[in-house]
């Protein structure tokens, strides 16, 4: 079978995720299952594998036969609340998430994720969703795509970009009408469409919600490994895994301990290895952050 996604920093994932073999463990983005299985072979016939996808084609494409996997077809940030429900409500030994856009998607013309393909800017992970980046692109004002294009796609002038879409934005309706409209290189509308992206999703509310129900979810010395692809995730998860809080506010005790939830000694930053960003150059802008809870 043809791979619906190439999993990123799988041995490192697995190395330092799985230390409980009988334990529960949580795929949040379940994508094409690449970390799934992998999980699946290291756990014993008691461990347990819950996964999400927000993206039902993941979910129909790559569904695991397997009794120790439950799969969710929700986004990372409802976890919480889709276990409570489930009745599945336990402490997990470890949770992962692998954010940004999977191959799929990105390979799939008709998503609307890439600049190599000509189709309707769409973007969207779950398609039932309204907001869509064409949406974004013929109604938002020019204050709003000022702000997205600045904290999503770290432009330090956005008030060009937006000027030049509200001049032009009902000739916009395809990918290749934006690219057409500001043929830069590649680096400026790869940046473009991350930020489109990430507003279309929602993407960093969800991981801040992911991140702070990874402290009650998980149990002593459990752990949590974040795989990021730009600088606003990954400063997001650094700073949460250094204070336990979303802010990044350092809080401590009347000794001057650090209140954090997580243990400051094994917190670890893992990049791909040339030989994985030759073989997956998607993994060339991946960082892995892994902690453990005190």
């Amino acid at each position: 079978m043809k791979s619906f996604h190439q999993p990123v920093l799988l041995a490192e994932v697995i190395k330092h995720l799985i230390y409980d073999i009988h334990g529960t463990y949580v795929d949040s983005t379940f994508g094409g299952g690449g970390h799934a299985r992998s999980i699946l072979k290291e756990i014993s016939n008691k461990g347990k594998l819950i996964a999400f996808d927000q993206d039902q084609f993941s979910i129909i494409k790559n569904k695991i036969c397997d009794k120790r996997i439950i799969l969710f077809n929700a986004n990372f940030s409802k976890i919480k609340r889709i276990l409570k429900a489930s009745k599945k409500q336990v402490k997990v030994s470890g949770i992962l998430a692998d954010l940004g856009v999977s191959s799929y998607q990105i390979n799939t013309p008709q998503r609307g994720f890439s600049i190599r393909f000509n189709n309707i800017l769409d973007m969207r992970m779950d398609l039932s969703k309204t907001k869509s980046a064409l949406n974004i692109i013929k109604t938002y004002s020019f204050e709003n795509l000022n702000n997205l294009f600045y904290k999503y796609g770290d432009f330090k002038k956005p008030q060009i970009i937006s000027r030049k879409i509200l001049l032009n934005r009902k000739f916009i309706n395809t990918t290749f009408d934006l690219v057409k409209l500001f043929n830069n290189n590649i680096n400026f509308l790869s940046r473009l469409f991350q930020a489109l992206r990430i507003e279309v999703n929602d993407e960093i509310n969800a991981l801040k919600k992911l991140l702070k129900q990874a402290r009650t979810l998980l149990k002593k010395g459990g752990r949590l490994a974040i795989i990021s692809y730009h600088s606003l995730e990954d400063r997001l998860v650094k700073n949460f895994f250094k204070t336990g809080n979303i802010h990044g506010i350092i809080r401590s005790d009347n000794q001057g301990n650090n209140l954090s939830t997580f243990h400051k000694r094994y917190t670890k930053r893992i990049f791909p290895t040339k030989q994985e960003i030759y073989t997956n150059p998607r993994a060339k802008s991946a960082i892995l952050r892994i902690t453990q809870k005190i």
